[in-house]
């Protein structure tokens, strides 16, 4: 079992930043690849972004790359999301997730959730 704790949510101008991050415990964080997810209302839940267990390798949805970076830092079993130049449509309920296998976009490859963590942006 992995439990995972998202905090750093909040409310933001327009071209703001914030930095989400996901905290483990349980099983070692070093093993599992993490992705960040998001919901907005009325909406599926989508991918954001996902990085590799040992954080070599980055992805990132069209619509974020190049406002928003992830990283990690297995020594304290946490996950980042640094979001900059953030939109009213970047508002959304932030998941972070944990899974065995590769890093990926689909919600089934990751096997731990946290509660999420509200961003929201104003225009």
């Amino acid at each position: 079992q992995v439990q995972l704790v998202e905090s750093g949510g909040g409310l933001v101008q327009a071209g703001g930043s914030l930095r989400l991050s996901c905290a483990a415990s349980g099983r070692t964080f070093s093993f599992y690849a993490m992705g960040w997810f998001r919901q907005a209302p009325g909406k599926e839940r989508e991918f954001v972004s996902s990085i590799s267990k040992s954080g070599g390798n980055t992805y990132y949805a069209d619509s974020v790359r190049g406002r928003f970076t992830i990283s990690r830092d297995n020594a304290k079993n946490t996950a980042y999301l640094q979001m900059n130049s953030l939109k009213p449509e970047d508002t959304a309920v932030y998941y972070c997730a944990a899974g065995r296998g590769i890093p990926t976009d689909r919600i089934r490859d990751y096997d731990y959730w946290g509660q999420g963590t509200q961003v929201t942006v104003s225009s």
